[in-house]
This record gives structure tokens, sequence and C-alpha cells, in this order.
């Protein structure tokens, strides 16, 4: 073991002197290097001060506000074994002002992931200079970077996380590369009065969400198409045998594997929505995993994924369903159960919505949208002419990418979804 000081960097050819503004680290607790350690503010930024070592914190100089200048040493640390002082400038630290005040984004490009560096637009406080020195040696795009599980302190970013995400295969990996652009799309910074009320910073996920959000509509040209489908054999059925169900294979009969069953055999029928845009190749994939957008209890979303749904009985989807289901609500996904998904389904139904008009899960080329299932009096035609009836009515939206999905497949695709739907089996035995 050695011990390494810590000295309160310097933040800018002007700058004498920093305030402390939190430690993040107590005493006699074990960091990674890159993790940030503490947070420092001078008169123009606020800064976060990363580890130049793996270690401990042993000992701390100087408390929150205290007025430190510049080279003096406010901490001791101990390396573990065998550490080297990371290559980035001493504890140089990243500035939380600087990353809100930019206005350029970056557009993705079909080439070699060559730099890792985050569009300021979309640069958050949370990733280190040590992080993207990793990410630029394993050609991680910050895109990609950006949707790693963070495991360290106010869910930042670890080297350990990197790693273990590379290790795992990159399950998150696109074959594009964020790169500098002039003529790139912008987000206009708006000025507007903003009136009374209070400033929420978003948590990591929030930020991800949001980014990815953006990338995809920045990158498909999206359609919405929509139909509607009559539920009655459904319903009917699902109300007459679930408690069989359970008590049969000991797991709960939702709507949502019946979804998952139909959505399934339907993208089996037409492959080519079973598929991702590599620049100018379109890739078929032979695995159909549906993706199923669920609400966390933070009030955040997440896409776990049913693989090789087109395989699986309804037994065996109604497990999985169940499975990830109970884990996103407990926050126990690991990363194996959120990659690898070839289409998605967001069942807005669940919140009272009618309708929806979804985003693609990129790099995904189409996404559904399930409305609320209500029941309508509908004309029916029959053997006598038509009648009125009560039905169990429920509209289907489809979100499709319209660089490769016409609207005729679009169309087609989402009508056979519709059609597995409606002509449910009601006599089927579980």
């Amino acid at each position: 073991m050695s011990i390494v000081e810590l000295k309160m960097p310097k933040m800018g050819e002007s700058i004498t002197e920093g305030t402390i503004i939190n430690w993040l680290v107590n005493v006699g607790d074990t960091f990674e290097e890159g993790d940030i350690i503490l947070e420092v503010a001078t008169d123009k930024v606020d800064n976060e001060v990363p580890a130049a070592v793996s270690g401990k914190l042993i000992k701390t100089f100087y408390n929150a506000k205290d007025v430190v200048e510049v080279g003096t040493v406010i901490a001791e640390l101990e390396a573990i074994e065998g550490a080297v002082i990371s290559k980035v400038e001493n504890n140089a630290p990243t500035s939380s002002n600087e990353n809100k005040e930019s206005q350029k984004h970056k557009t993705p490009k079909v080439s070699a992931a060559k730099s890792i560096k985050p569009s300021k637009q979309n640069a958050n406080t949370f990733i280190s200079p040590l992080i993207l020195s990793i990410a630029k040696a394993h050609h991680i795009s910050y895109e990609e970077l950006s949707r790693i599980p963070a495991t360290g302190h106010d869910s930042r970013l670890r080297k350990s996380d990197v790693y273990k995400y590379i290790e795992d295969g990159r399950p998150y990996q696109f074959s594009t590369s964020v790169v500098e652009d002039p003529t790139a799309y912008r987000i206009p910074q708006l000025t507007f009065d903003k009136g009374q009320g209070k400033i929420v910073k978003m948590d990591r996920m929030r930020q991800m969400i949001a980014d990815h959000m953006v990338y995809s509509k920045h990158t498909s040209p999206h359609v919405t198409a929509y139909v509607e489908a009559d539920l009655t054999n459904m319903v009917n059925w699902r109300n007459n045998n679930k408690a069989k169900f359970q008590e049969k294979y000991g797991e709960r009969l939702t709507f949502t594997p019946l979804f998952v069953e139909a959505v399934a055999k339907a993208v089996k029928d037409f492959p080519m929505i079973n598929v991702s845009v590599d620049g100018e190749n379109i890739i078929v994939k032979e695995d159909i995993n549906i993706g199923m957008a669920t609400a966390l209890p933070s009030g955040n979303l997440i896409v776990p994924v049913v693989k090789n749904a087109d395989q699986k009985d309804l037994q065996s989807i109604a497990a999985d369903v169940n499975s990830l289901a109970n884990k996103a609500r407990e926050n126990k996904l690991g990363g194996d159960d959120i990659k690898g998904s070839t289409f998605t389904i967001s069942n807005v139904g669940t919140f009272g919505s009618v309708m929806g008009t979804p985003i693609i899960n990129q790099p995904e080329v189409a996404i559904l949208a399930l409305g609320i299932i209500k029941k309508r009096a509908e004309v029916m035609e029959t053997e006598n002419g038509d009648e009125i009836a009560i039905r169990s009515m429920m509209y289907l939206s489809l979100s499709f990418d319209h660089r490769v999905v016409d609207g005729y497949l679009g169309g087609s695709f989402l009508r056979r979804i519709g059609d597995y739907m409606q002509n449910f089996d009601a006599t089927r035995e579980i």
C-alpha cells in the first residue's frame, strides 16, 4: 500500500482557490480509479474531482464549504497494491455547468467508431475522463456508453461497469458512431420565462431515455398506422381460464403473454419487420425477441425481453413475462434480461390510453402500442343481417421506420396482428 496526496486541482487559468461542496466518498470507503471523490465550486463553475488511483480514503483535511487554495493537500488516499496513478490530468475536474451550456449535437454516421467524445448537449456529469479514455480505447460510442448500467455513487459509471459491459458482449452496441459534424442537427436552446417553480435534475436513467428518444426520432422517419381489433374471444377465454392456468402452471395469465404470442406469430409472417438498418444494409434477424416496455418503481421505463418468443408456448411466454415483470418491480433486471430485442410492444392501455404514437426502440424498425380494451356497441354482420352487440375492442398503433418499412408492409403487418388477436380460438385448451 502507498499513500497518495489529493490536492485541490487547478480549474482554470485565473482560478486560485476552490470551495469544497461535498465529499462523495467517506473516510474508510474504497473507490476505483475514475470514481468521483468530491465536488468543488469556483466563482465560475462547479466541478467533480475523479480519483487518479484505486484505493481507500484514509484522511480528509478540509470539510464541505471550506475554501482551499489550488495545490493544497485536501486528503490522503491509500492506493491499492500495484495501482498506477492514472494518466488523466492530476485529478482533472469535469465541469457540470460547462456541459449544460453547449449547443451542438453530433450526427450518427456509419463508420468504425473513432471517437466517444460526447456532444456537449448530451453530456452529463457522470462520465469521468478515465471512463471516456477506456471507452475510446474500446471504440465505444457515447450513445452506447450512456446506456451502460452504473453502480457508482449517484449512479455514476465506474471502470468496473465498463469492463463488465465489454465482457458481457456489449449488448447495446450500435454500428454507428457519434462524430462531430458542423451540419449536424441541433436542439434549439430555448429561452423562456420559467415562472415560479423548482428545478428537478434528471436522474441518469431519465437522461438515457431522453437521449435515446431524441436519437431515435432523428435516426428514423416515423410513420404511425392504426387498426382496431375485436378481442371479445380472447377476453372471454382468458376470463374463463386464468384460474385454471395458474393452478396448472403456477403462473398468472395476464393479457401480455397473449399479446406477445400474437405479435411473435405476425413477426414470423413478416420477416422484414424483424430487421435493423446498418448504413446501406438491412440486417434480417433470425431470432424473434419481443421487448416489453415496462414501468419501473421510479417512474422510468425499461424494456425487458422475451427471447425466441415464436418458439415458445403460452405457458413459457407467461413464465418469462411474469419473471421479467417481477424483476423490474424489484429493480433486479440483469444485463441479459434487457438485451437483444428485435421488436417492442408498449401496453399504453395499462394507463387508460385509447391509443398511442410510440417511438421506435433503436436499432429496431417498428414498435407496437396497445390501447385499453373497452366494451363498445358494435354493428355485427350475422346470417340474420346486421345486429348490435357489446364487444371488447382495442386500438393498435404501429410506428415504423419509413426508410425500410413502406406503408403496405407496415399496414399489412399491423392488420395481421389484429387478425391473430381477433380470431383467437375461444375453444383453445390450456
